[in-house]
C-alpha cells in the first residue's frame, strides 16, 4: 500500500501572511490555517510588532492557491482554503484580487495616518472597507480610534489616495457604499461636503486678507520720515 503523498508546504509562509494581510480582509484564523502559522503569529504581522521587512508573496502567481480558493475564503470566513499540490495543478492566471496592491514596506508607516484621515472625513466607510482600502485590520483601526495606537502621538491624518495606498475612485466608491448603506444619497451628500469645503476655504481666505491688513495698517499709520530724521539726529549728536 502506497504512503499518502504528503501535504504541500509554502515556500515562504510569512511572506505569504502578509501578503494576504495586505490585500485580503480574511479572518486571522483562515490565513493561519493556509500558511501554518499560528493566529498570534499573524496578528503579530498584522500589527507590525515582527516581520516589519518582509515583502509579501502572491501565492496566486506562484500558483500555490487556486484563484476560485480564495474567493471561497472571502465569501465565507469558516472556510478553510487548499493549497495546490503542484506548479502544474494550475496554468498562471493573471489575477487581480479585491482590495489595494501590495504596500511597501515603506508606506507601512503611512496606514495610521491613512486610518485617522478616513475616520474623520468619511466617517460613513465602515471599518471592513477601510480594511480593503488601506491594507490594514480591524483592531488596528479601532486602536487608531480610541488613540491606543503606540504611533498615536504623532498621527497625523493624511488622504490614503494621496499617500498611495489605494485609489481615489476607490476610496469614493467606498464612501457611496457607505453612505447608501445609512440609506443617505452620495450625491446630496457630495454636494453638502462640498459647498463646507468651499466655505471654510473662503473664511481662511478672509481671516488671512484681515490679518494681512492688519499688519499692513501696522505699517501705513509708522512715519518713516520722522524715524529716518530721528536716526540721522542720533548719529549726529554721537
Amino acid at each position: 500500500m502506497s504512503k499518502p503523498q504528503d501535504a504541500p508546504k509554502l515556500l515562504m509562509p510569512k511572506a505569504t501572511a502578509v501578503w494576504f494581510i495586505d490585500n485580503t480582509a480574511l479572518d486571522f484564523e483562515q490565513i493561519a490555517d493556509f500558511t501554518g502559522l499560528h493566529s498570534i503569529e499573524i496578528q503579530a504581522l498584522a500589527d507590525e510588532e515582527v516581520g516589519r521587512g518582509i515583502v509579501g508573496r502572491d501565492p496566486l502567481k506562484n500558483n500555490e492557491l487556486a484563484p476560485e480558493e480564495l474567493e471561497k475564503a472571502k465569501a465565507d470566513s469558516t472556510y478553510r482554503m487548499k493549497m495546490l499540490r503542484s506548479r502544474t495543478d494550475l496554468p498562471a492566471v493573471k489575477v487581480r484580487a479585491k482590495g489595494p496592491k501590495y504596500t511597501p514596506v515603506s508606506k507601512r508607516s503611512d496606514k495610521p495616518d491613512a486610518i485617522a484621515w478616513i475616520i474623520k472625513h468619511h466617517p460613513e466607510i465602515s471599518d471592513a472597507q477601510i480594511t480593503k482600502l488601506v491594507g490594514t485590520t480591524k483592531p488596528t483601526i479601532q486602536s487608531v480610534r480610541d488613540r491606543t495606537h503606540p504611533s498615536s502621538s504623532t498621527i497625523k491624518p493624511r488622504n490614503p489616495a494621496e499617500l498611495g495606498l489605494c485609489t481615489y475612485a476607490e476610496l469614493e466608491k467606498s464612501s457611496e457604499k457607505g453612505l447608501r448603506a445609512q440609506g443617505k444619497d452620495p450625491a446630496a451628500v457630495k454636494a453638502e461636503r462640498a459647498a463646507a469645503a468651499s466655505q471654510t476655504a473662503q473664511q481662511n481666505a478672509d481671516n488671512e486678507a484681515s490679518e494681512k491688513s492688519s499688519r499692513e495698517g501696522i505699517f501705513s499709520g509708522f512715519d518713516f520720515s520722522n524715524f529716518m530724521s530721528n536716526m540721522g539726529g542720533n548719529k549726529d549728536n554721537g
